[in-house]
């Protein structure tokens, strides 16, 4: 009865034990005659009662109460566990190995809050990081200044910090979880360090100041055209970020640097006379400055930088050239407008429309109303194609070609050359028909055919089979006199086609000399010379049903009129 009694009691202690730990007391064993941690030296003290039941079933009871006394810390625990824990971050600091394990570390931090040490703790340590921050500024200050140098030091002084700090706080973390996330007024290991080291960086302009200027300079440089390691300044105004001084370190002096830059720029521009040249010149700063910030500034900053930029090269400087540039702009977009309405390549009608009211406060209604202009005759053009065929139809006109004109107000589009040409007699029977039908409802009117913006789709047949080439109407007049014949010389093609003599070298290289070569030049060649012959290309072929066949291009700077 006795055994058992003691084997229940002994269960009893176990349990309690289990409780008084798990409210994080060191609590020693029962069994042993001192601590596993050797943190105390009190012994455990058991009150208690027994009733006890001798033969006349009487029952024993055994009551344990909560220990009298707290477990007391061992003589020069602190200060051991301190100098210990001082060891560890040191060696972070230093970048040396530390001789205790994170598991030993952090027990040790949980062992000085369990006794009420985490105010005293926290201090402690805040003091330790503080001087390491000091030295490090202070070493900083003394360092050259030669802005790519400096600004790797200063770079990898942040680095370590940061690195530093976050294992420092994987040590600190119990006291980091219970007594600095209890007080609002404290805060955690982390921001600790963050603002030792921005009030030290603060309060030493001279590194501030090196850090910052150093910066620009590189930035600088990368706008006249050098390369610059864009990681490091990166990295650096990501610190100054983390650290809550970006604004007022960097970006003021930035944009004073900004504003500075371009206004010079700006004065460069305004004395260049190539108005194209300036403009593309213009696009690109404006695309670099975007890059940049892409790249490494804020970008709350774009904003303010992309409005610096314009306002010093758009602004009052290019006032004039803008007006120049406005111009050659109105023209290059009137042509453009014109091509993409004329071939049927415009995406949007309504997007068109939509960028015509926005050009309408920039260009004025002048130039506008002229593009408005453009629209209208598109429209009407169909009407008066529906009308064509039903006229063609009641006058029992024959023909196999299909025909369609778009009559064009001569005062809203470019200035088109007009060029004399032979037509095929089918050809001229067409326009002649269209004429008689057009001027019998518009009378006194006159018409005037542009021959340069002539389309046609011709249907060819090769030994590798049937395809369908659409081309210009220069390159149907060559093609068609193949018709005639297997091959022709360049003088003879001119004398059929009527073409002057530089618009039927292009069409001929184009034919001949281009990605689709539908005919074969004698001799080969990338240029058209007198005497070369051309042939029908019998063995052409293309993976493609439909082929386009484009124009060569010809090289000019000339300015159309508005």
């Amino acid at each position: 009865m006795a055994e058992e009694d003691s084997s229940s009691s002994s269960a009893t202690t176990s349990r309690e034990q289990e409780q008084l730990e798990n409210r994080n007391l060191i609590v020693p064993s029962v069994a042993a005659d001192h601590h596993t941690d050797d943190l105390t030296e009190a012994s455990t003290t058991l009150s208690g009662f027994a009733s006890v039941k001798l033969g006349t079933g009487s029952v024993k009871k055994l009551v344990i109460r909560n220990f009298k006394d707290k477990p007391l810390i061992l003589e020069n625990y602190t200060e051991e566990a301190w100098q210990k824990l001082k060891e560890a971050v040191q060696a972070i600091q230093n970048n040396t190995s530390v001789q205790y394990s994170l598991e030993e570390l952090y027990q040790s931090v949980k062992n000085l809050c369990s006794y009420n040490l985490s105010a005293n703790l926290y201090k402690q340590l805040k003091q330790l990081c503080e001087q390491h921050i000091r030295a490090e500024i202070h070493q900083l200050r003394e360092y050259p200044f030669f802005p790519g140098p400096f600004l790797k030091k200063m770079d990898k002084c942040w680095q370590d910090h940061a690195r530093q700090m976050s294992m420092i706080r994987n040590i600190f973390l119990f006291l980091d979880r219970t007594y600095v996330f209890q007080i609002s007024m404290l805060s955690s290991i982390w921001d600790m360090g963050l603002e030792l080291f921005k009030s030290y960086i603060i309060r030493d302009q001279n590194v501030q100041s090196r850090t910052v200027d150093g910066i620009l300079l590189l930035i600088e440089k990368e706008r006249n055209g050098e390369m610059i390691d864009r990681c490091l300044i990166q990295r650096l105004l990501s610190m100054l970020s983390d650290l809550q001084i970006y604004q007022v370190s960097f970006e003021n002096k930035f944009l004073e640097e900004t504003n500075r830059f371009y206004a010079a720029e700006g004065r460069k521009l305004v004395q260049k006379k190539e108005i194209p040249g300036c403009l593309y010149h213009i696009k690109n700063l404006l695309e670099e400055e975007v890059d940049r910030v892409r790249a490494y500034l804020s970008l709350n900053t774009q904003k303010l930088l992309i409005a610096i930029v314009e306002k010093q090269l758009l602004g009052e400087h290019l006032s004039a050239v803008l007006q120049k540039g406005k111009d050659v702009f109105k023209a290059f977009y009137k042509k453009d407008l014109a091509r993409r309405l004329l071939l049927g390549k415009s995406a949007s009608v309504d997007a068109e429309k939509s960028m015509l009211s926005k050009l309408k406060q920039e260009c004025g209604t002048a130039f506008t109303n002229k593009l408005q202009g453009m629209f209208k005759d598109m429209e009407l053009s169909k009407d008066t194609m529906i009308q064509l065929k039903q006229y063609m139809q009641n006058q029992n006109i024959p023909g196999n070609i299909e025909l369609t004109v778009n009559i064009l107000t001569t005062s809203f589009w470019p200035t088109y050359i007009p060029k004399e040409i032979h037509l095929p007699p089918e050809m001229e029977r067409l326009q002649e028909n269209f004429k008689n039908f057009y001027l019998s409802k518009h009378s006194g009117r006159k018409l005037q055919w542009q021959s340069t913006l002539g389309h046609c789709v011709l249907k060819a047949e090769f030994k590798k089979g049937k395809k369908e080439l659409q081309v210009t109407l220069f390159q149907t007049l060559v093609l068609l006199i193949f018709n005639e014949g297997d091959h022709f010389s360049l003088e003879e093609i001119k004398m059929a086609t009527g073409l002057e003599d530089r618009e039927l070298r292009r069409t001929l290289q184009s034919l001949a000399c281009g990605r689709a070569r539908v005919l074969i030049k004698n001799p080969k060649g990338k240029d058209v010379e007198d005497g070369d012959r051309f042939f029908c290309n019998e063995e052409f072929k293309h993976k493609l049903f439909k082929i386009k066949i484009n124009q060569i291009q010809e090289k000019e700077t000339v300015f159309f009129s508005s």
